[in-house]
């Protein structure tokens, strides 16, 4: 028997494996002289995250998608710690930083998103329809000196080019008080009203 939305929040709430919400977390573009902090300020403003491509976000196939992590908190941020710490271990790409925004994830599933599918790229591609290929995350254990692993960010990807978004559903996530005081000084009163809340992750932090 399927939960009702209530039965299944009280489910959740009793897991610190998962969350009801969604992650995405922002880093700098520097193609366009942004910080991490402004990149966030600027999704804000415009209400819109725009999807990624293979080049730029390993997407596998034509159509663009909007990435998540669908872990808890201190996943999230154990995630960009490792990242931090390994950074120049595992190619030294920057893939984002302690700021972002997460949705509820009944939300994200409503606008189409989903969780991906975690193989051997060219497997997957025998059991997905091309049409859904932007699903793929590569997985692959085989060789011992070569391990694709994502698993740990629990992917979901939505597909589409640009994600207008109700900024009602977000909660802003920021790493320190410092950068609490510069969204209150640069984001709009009026979308500072909207917002459903913000979540400081310093101290999660050890």
């Amino acid at each position: 028997m399927p939960y009702d939305l209530d039965k299944w929040a009280n489910r959740l709430a009793s897991r610190s494996d998962i969350s009801g919400y969604i992650f995405h977390m922002t880093k700098a573009n520097n193609e366009k002289g942004l910080n991490a902090f402004e990149v966030l300020i600027k999704i804000l403003k415009e209400r819109t995250l725009l999807g990624s491509t293979t080049e730029k976000g390993f997407i596998t196939g034509d159509r663009k998608a909007v990435c998540f992590q669908d872990t808890p908190i201190s996943s999230v941020v154990e995630n960009i710690y490792h990242e931090q710490l390994f950074r120049e271990v595992l190619g030294g790409k920057i893939r984002y930083t302690h700021y972002g925004i997460c949705f509820p994830k009944s939300y994200i599933f409503q606008q189409g998103g989903r969780p991906v599918f975690y193989e051997q790229k060219e497997i997957a591609k025998q059991i997905l329809a091309k049409e859904e290929y932007w699903r793929i995350v590569d997985y692959n254990l085989s060789d011992k000196n070569n391990i694709i692993d994502w698993t740990h960010e629990r992917e979901w990807r939505l597909p589409t080019d640009k994600f207008e978004f109700d900024l009602s559903k977000v909660v802003v996530l920021l790493p320190n008080s410092d950068s609490y005081r510069n969204l209150i000084n640069h984001l709009p009163k009026e979308d500072l009203e909207t917002i459903r809340g913000v979540i400081q992750t310093s101290p999660l932090v050890h």
